[in-house]
């Protein structure tokens, strides 16, 4: 029998950071139909406190890959936060993830690995992995990565 998302978070022995408050005028999750979307989500390390730096300038690879995978534990902080059960997440379905970088950096997708690598650990490789973008740009907060993500559920 296959794990629940809640099993599986336990089973890999994951410690989920705060959800953040808003800094805008947004709401963090939002259902329509089947379908769960989260706004763009930063790093937030256990302590609230935000991972911060640039890829190409004083963040490498590895760190951006860890700066994303930290981004997915926030995420599933607030789907849990203001959604209620992981569990009810039947699937990723597509992925948009940003990468605070310099001009010459061009390894958007490596970094992103790290969010998308941590949902195929949590729903199976069939339904952690869907569509996604990697792109460069200037973020807030001077964060490393941001994502946003859109979920199927049951």
């Amino acid at each position: 029998m296959k794990k629940s998302p809640s099993e599986r978070i336990e089973e890999l022995g994951l410690v989920l950071p705060p959800a953040p408050k808003p800094k805008g005028v947004y709401i963090p999750v939002l259902v329509v139909d089947k379908f769960l979307y989260v706004s763009g989500h930063g790093p937030v390390r256990n302590d609230g406190s935000l991972v911060q730096g640039r890829l190409g300038d004083t963040v490498d690879i590895d760190g951006g890959y860890l700066a994303a995978r930290q981004v997915g534990l926030t995420v599933l902080s607030s789907i849990i936060t203001h959604f209620g059960s992981i569990d009810r997440v039947k699937r990723v379905v597509k992925v948009l993830g940003m990468v605070n970088c310099t001009p010459d950096f061009v390894d958007q997708p490596s970094v992103i690995n790290g969010f998308s690598e941590l949902m195929a650990d949590i729903f199976g490789a069939e339904l952690g992995i869907g569509v996604r973008s990697a792109v460069g740009m200037m973020l807030p907060d001077g964060i490393p990565v941001e994502i946003e993500a859109m979920f199927e559920l049951h």
